[in-house]
């Protein structure tokens, strides 16, 4: 009976010492900060055969006027830049879709385009020149009445051709080519007798191959390049924005186009 007694006694202040205890005051320290966001990353969509804009040089590395400002620009931004060539053409079902964040490479900002790309400020000017061989009998647009002319397939060289209806109707035809250099090719060989195109460009290969082209003195028009992005990414726009303002500012753009075209060109 006595141990009986013993061991009730031993069980009750066993209880009454685990109902005695307190559960430990819940933590007033501040929350853990979150960790840092992982770098973002810039997918800029371009055609690789658009030099001086963005191209591949003998290595096949892309290289480029755009191709420096995108990364210098990203860089600021704090952002990875990739580089994907795409079918220029699509391009804007490619930005939409979100295989690329972004169209850089030679863009130009037409009322169109703006429906549904969100441009940044314009930072060159541009003209669609038209090259013909060097001894063509080819001087103004009105000459262009009955010939064979290409430009690039989904380019504003196209749309700024047809914008001039008498000029274009004019036409023998208009051949449109997957790419520009597509396209001085066959001027090249005789199977077009004039070629729309950027004055990027187009002086680039005029200045490469003197004896094989000729820039006339008229053009289907000025214009201005910007950097295309979605709608929806305004903070993405405000950095690339920031940035290539900044570049502005401090000459690093300027720098740039003189690598690249041997005079500042930036607007």
């Amino acid at each position: 009976m006595q141990k009986r007694t013993l061991l009730a006694s031993v069980a009750l202040a066993a209880l009454l010492a685990a109902c005695g205890k307190t559960e430990p005051a819940a933590s007033t320290a501040p929350a853990a900060a979150p960790a840092p966001a992982a770098v973002v990353k810039l997918v800029v969509g371009l055609d690789d055969n658009f030099p001086p804009m963005g191209f591949r040089d003998e290595k096949n590395e892309l290289v480029g006027f755009d191709i420096d400002m995108a990364r210098e620009a990203a860089k600021r931004a704090g952002l990875e830049v990739e580089f994907k060539p795409i079918d220029w053409s699509a391009k804007e079902a490619e930005l939409s879709g979100k295989r690329v964040d972004a169209l850089w490479n030679g863009l130009t900002i037409t009322e169109e385009r703006k429906q549904n790309i969100a441009f940044t400020a314009p930072y060159m000017e541009n003209h669609q020149i038209i090259v013909v061989p060097a001894n063509s009998e080819i001087k103004t647009k009105a000459d262009l009445a009955g010939k064979v002319v290409g430009a690039q397939e989904g380019s504003s060289a196209v749309d700024a051709i047809k914008k001039e209806e008498a000029v274009f109707n004019s036409f023998k035809e208009l051949k449109t080519f997957g790419d520009n250099v597509a396209a001085l090719m066959d001027l090249t060989t005789g199977r077009l007798e004039a070629v729309v195109v950027d004055e990027v460009v187009g002086r680039y290969y005029v200045a490469k191959k003197p004896e094989l082209y000729a820039v006339l003195d008229e053009n289907f028009g000025t214009e201005e390049y910007g950097v295309g992005l979605r709608k929806e990414d305004t903070e993405l726009l405000a950095k690339i924005d920031g940035a290539m303002n900044a570049m502005k500012q401090d000459g690093t753009a300027a720098k740039i186009a003189q690598q690249w075209f041997g005079k500042d060109i930036i607007k």
